[in-house]
């Protein structure tokens, strides 16, 4: 990246328990408590949900409002707090934020009775609708905009598309497209700018397939454009706003290059992030979430430790260990060894019903058609039919390339593909016949030397 691009790392403070009248040295003392907690022990505090009702309780309270809906929605906060408490009894987190509802309560004048409705999240009224070009000028500096800060003799930037979806499947920055096994916490994306850490778990007990069950996505503060921001998904959360309850960059004067927008509620989620001319969408399809991102080839490789980049996913692919062989498991299943002992599919479906039921969605038998075939016979579940089909939409939405949009088996497996055992075998016999040619070869005479 050019050196004006280089991201400025300013320390900036976390989640914070604020409101009306907020301001007492109690509730600040409280909100540095859990800003600290969350920011050392993330994993500790989203296991028990409580981060859920810090961002919902945020929310409805981020702009100025009557009395009456700050106490409403500090009510509800208090009753979404204490439906944590089987999971949360012994965290931090959780007494802390006991702890500054009551100071909040008492601060506010606020009675324990009364109306306690979730309240909705305010959102601001629209603005004016402008020109493209003007509405680019109004959000902000011209070197939080990607495209404008290019230098103009520059050639228009290369965009790149990486996908992670199902069991899990994933299409790299390069259109590799890789099935792995990848249990727990795995670094899809990692460079100057942001970085995206996949959790994945087992589908079936036993199998050594799985699917994404947790999503972080650190945005890196840059210049006068965005602060640090924290976006994190799990099975059954998919919020439309960061972990902090905002919706953008923050306070700086390119913050709106900074967006979150929730296209479907509970099911799809668009991070756009204009500064580095990327979007993400992220997707809850059954109980798994999937990942997909249009990225410029320059923040791609943007790395910032080149001899640590080997485990990010999106760019170098899955370790050689951790693949699946998909022609293999696909032989097995068209001969029938994956038949449990009944003679029965163990998960539900042959291979014959599994390609049935993937040709109602995903008609061209390519490797998101194939990667459909595998998830529903290695775990049964019919939300894995979708879950390929929004990826390869996905794929439509944020690839640069149509010719690019559709992957066979050819082109993934094709010069990359590690050598299967007939052709190690046919290697090894004619390296063998070109040593017996030369042994029994006879040898030039000095004649036909000269």
């Amino acid at each position: 990246m050019q050196s004006r691009r280089e991201r400025e790392v300013r320390p900036r403070a976390g989640w914070m328990v604020m409101g009306k009248g907020a301001g007492g040295p109690s509730a600040l003392e409280v909100g540095k408590i859990l800003v600290v907690f969350l920011c050392l022990f993330p994993s500790v505090s989203l296991q028990c949900k409580i981060l859920k009702c810090n961002s919902e309780f945020w929310a409805s309270t981020s702009s100025s409002g009557p009395e009456e809906e700050f106490c409403t929605a500090l009510r509800a906060y208090n009753n979404c707090v204490r439906r944590t408490a089987r999971t949360c009894r012994g965290d931090l987190a959780y007494h802390s934020a006991q702890h500054g509802i009551e100071d909040l309560m008492s601060q506010n004048n606020c009675s324990k009775e009364g109306p306690t409705t979730q309240p909705r999240a305010r959102t601001p009224a629209p603005p004016p609708q402008l020109q493209p070009d003007s509405q680019e000028r109004s959000d902000g500096p011209e070197q939080c905009h990607y495209e404008r800060s290019l230098h103009r003799q520059s050639s228009p930037p290369n965009y790149t598309h990486c996908g992670f979806f199902g069991d899990p499947h994933l299409r790299t920055f390069s259109d590799d497209f890789q099935t792995c096994k990848v249990e727990g916490a795995w670094p899809l994306v990692h460079n100057k700018y942001l970085s995206v850490q996949v959790t994945n778990t087992p589908v079936v007990p036993g199998s050594s397939a799985t699917a994404t069950s947790k999503l972080t996505i650190i945005f890196k503060n840059f210049q006068e454009c965005v602060d640090q921001k924290m976006y994190h998904a799990e099975t059954d959360e998919l919020p439309a706003a960061f972990a902090d309850g905002s919706k953008n960059g923050g306070d700086r004067h390119g913050a709106n290059t900074l967006r979150i927008v929730e296209k479907v509620p509970g099911q799809q989620v668009e991070i756009h992030a204009r500064y580095i001319g990327t979007t993400i969408v992220v997707r809850q399809v059954g109980r798994y979430l999937t990942f997909a991102v249009r990225m410029p080839e320059e923040v791609v490789n943007s790395v910032e430790d080149r001899d640590n980049q080997d485990l990010y996913l999106c760019l170098h692919g899955c370790p050689a260990n951790q693949r699946i062989d998909f022609r293999t498991f696909r032989a097995r299943a068209v001969e029938g060894h994956g038949l449990s002992r009944t003679g029965s599919p163990p998960h539900g479906f042959t291979y014959k019903a599994a390609m049935a039921k993937c040709k109602e969605r995903l008609p061209v038998e390519d490797l998101y058609f194939q990667s459909c075939v595998f998830d529903l016979l290695s775990s049964g579940d019919v939300n894995f039919t979708m879950a390929a089909y929004y990826a390869f939409e996905d794929v439509k939405m944020l690839h640069s390339n149509k010719d690019k949009y559709h992957i066979y088996e050819k082109d993934a497996f094709g010069s990359n593909a590690a050598p299967r055992g007939s052709d190690v075998f046919s290697l090894v016999l004619l390296n063998f016949l070109a040593v017996l040619l030369f042994i029994y070869s006879p040898l030039p005479t000095s004649s036909s030397l000269c």
